[in-house]
């Protein structure tokens, strides 16, 4: 398993960046042609659809900017490079994206009291080209979106993107027909709901990610007791895990070793761990090793 994960792995980068570039083209260019005909057409769900694509737009830009920002060196005053960006990133990513519903919710609401009539039509036919980018775009993503929180904030967004889209192609198809002009105003707000609803984890796993948190794949008390089976480990304390960006985490502890390890065997026993702590998604680990007779044990226990 090890080498073909690592094969597949050292293509991602690349394939991410190209996945970003032409998205970001593919939709910029749909954002510009959408919010021209929901401008030209009056109609709400065309905007509010344009407005969720132009978000994505902002997203996958940041996105891509964390993206190269986690590659930078390090420098004397980052020691950690500039990984913690991609969590700043996808923090900021979320709060635009409620600040951005709740103007379209307030502006539905307006229209419930006045609906307007609108050409359903051709707000059809331009969501559905909206369907097509958002598809293309999202499948550009899914291969490599359980490696980054990023990546799979920018697919989670395609897809809800094409789902409005369809609901606003729908919507086009039946408003003319049906007399239904109220559809575009409901949708604006459908729209907003499913999109806050979708971001509400984001801004979750991101705020908890922007004050050192555990990670959400990561649980502490597995990785306590994977490093208590080591035969040489007695004890495990001052556990601290947190994420260094998106993808990376890291592991700070004190262990307690058995005494009679020499240099070369305490070298090994640290191997083990760091080698067993990279399985549990671990991948940056600092260990400080104490013998049992050591003073640290005792103001711990106090604690």
């Amino acid at each position: 398993m090890g080498h073909s994960h690592d094969h597949s792995h050292s293509h991602a980068p690349a394939e991410i960046n190209r996945a970003f570039k032409v998205g970001i083209g593919l939709n910029a260019a749909f954002v510009l042609v959408e919010a021209a005909a929901g401008l030209y057409t009056d109609s709400l769900a065309l905007l509010t659809d344009a407005g969720h694509n132009l978000m994505d737009v902002a997203g996958l830009l940041l996105s891509m900017l964390a993206f190269r920002l986690a590659k930078a060196q390090p420098t004397s005053r980052f020691t950690y490079g500039f990984q913690k960006s991609t969590v700043l990133v996808s923090l900021g990513n979320a709060v635009l994206l409620l600040v951005a519903m709740g103007g379209i919710g307030y502006e539905a609401i307006q229209r419930f009291y006045s609906p307007q009539t609108v050409p359903g039509d051709t707000i059809a036919l331009v969501a559905g080209i909206g369907i097509v980018i958002n598809t293309l775009t999202a499948l550009l993503f899914f291969r490599q979106k359980e490696h980054d929180l990023n990546v799979k904030g920018a697919y989670l967004h395609l897809m809800a993107d094409a789902l409005v889209s369809a609901a606003v192609v729908v919507a086009g198809l039946l408003m003319p027909r049906l007399n239904w002009y109220w559809l575009d105003p409901v949708l604006g707000l459908v729209v907003a709901v499913v999109v806050v609803a979708s971001t509400w984890s984001l801004l979750r796993d991101s705020l908890v990610l922007s004050l050192d948190g555990v990670p959400a794949n990561v649980n502490p008390e597995t990785i306590r007791n994977q490093m208590l089976k080591n035969p040489a480990v007695l004890d495990v304390h001052h556990l601290h895990i947190w994420a260094m960006s998106t993808t990376e985490n890291a592991l700070t502890a004190h262990v307690v070793i058995a005494t009679e390890l020499n240099g070369t065997e305490l070298y090994q026993v640290k191997q083990e761990l760091r080698h067993s702590l990279e399985h549990l998604s671990i991948q940056h680990a600092t260990l400080e090793t104490e013998s049992p007779d050591d003073p640290c044990l005792d103001t711990h226990h106090h604690h």
